[in-house]
């Protein structure tokens, strides 16, 4: 504080008090007999506050103390869940709490460290990172195609079993999004099978019981092996994009630091859970 901002605060301070605290001539000041009783009563709690202080400035650097994760259920487990494990052989001390919601909350009161979300911000005044985008491809079990049949077209889905997801947070049947020329839109399906759990799903199309739309972080690593086949993909939607977000990085502590830092790190445009056009191609008419 200036000179004059702390001459000022002391007058406000006495006149508050209704007594002088300080004796002051134009060379010299010292405390009243008040002022002295004030000091004294008042040092304990101004150590106290000191203290907390020092205790708050020092947590800020430490690497324990819990950190608060949130996301979607359905890609949490393929994409955050080798970075979790990660987190938790470098930092042990760190104590990890994550909620799986679709649901968007409030961040803030909620008390959330760092989140993962597919698309726009849930929340003014988050930083966003772009991690890689997120493809929705419709895929089918060889067995579904050998039984089935192979369409050509959306149109030709009507004929076809399909399954669809059903939002956890209003039940509502989400349709699939798809791509048409140079947009996007919704593509409505009449479902042989609906859940509101990805792993039920994913049951049924690698059983070949439907076709699905699924994830790319899902459905990568089963295209790669075989056990699912990419169909119609002038239609495979991409418009989504997987973000991280947090609150202003200048104020985290370090704990929050290192896991953000590691999840753009490790998720970046990440390979393992986006196919390339010649895997894709590959992919769809294997042989």
């Amino acid at each position: 504080m200036s000179p004059q901002a702390a001459s000022k605060a002391l007058g406000q301070l006495e006149h508050y008090l209704g007594v002088r605290l300080f004796h002051r001539t134009t060379r010299s000041m010292s405390l009243t007999e008040e002022g002295q009783r004030f000091l004294e009563a008042v040092q304990p709690s101004l150590a106290g506050f000191q203290q907390a202080l020092t205790t708050v400035r020092q947590s800020k650097d430490e690497l324990s103390g819990p950190l608060r994760i949130v996301g979607p259920r359905t890609t949490l487990h393929a994409v955050i869940g080798p970075v979790m494990d990660e987190y938790c052989r470098l930092y042990p001390e760190v104590q990890l709490d994550v909620q799986l919601d679709d649901r968007i909350g409030n961040w803030v009161e909620d008390r959330i460290d760092v989140g993962f979300r597919l698309g726009n911000s849930p929340q003014e005044g988050l930083v966003a990172r772009r991690l890689f985008p997120m493809q929705l491809i419709i895929c089918a079990a060889p067995s579904y195609l050998r039984k089935h049949g192979r369409p050509q077209s959306l149109y030709d889905l009507s004929a076809h079993r399909c399954s669809a997801f059903r939002s956890p947070s209003d039940g509502r049947v989400v349709p699939w999004r798809v791509r048409v020329g140079d947009s996007t839109q919704d593509q409505p399906v009449n479902p042989a099978f609906c859940t509101n759990d990805e792993a039920m799903e994913l049951r049924a199309v690698l059983a070949g019981e439907v076709i699905g739309q699924l994830a790319a972080p899902t459905a990568a690593p089963l295209i790669r092996s075989g056990r699912l086949l990419p169909i119609l993909l002038e239609n495979m939607a991409d418009h989504y994009s997987l973000f991280v977000y947090y609150g202003s990085r200048a104020a985290q502590p370090a704990r929050v630091r290192r896991f953000i830092d590691l999840a753009v790190d490790r998720l970046s445009d990440s390979s393992a859970f986006v196919l390339s056009p010649a895997e894709l191609h590959a992919a769809s008419y294997p042989g």
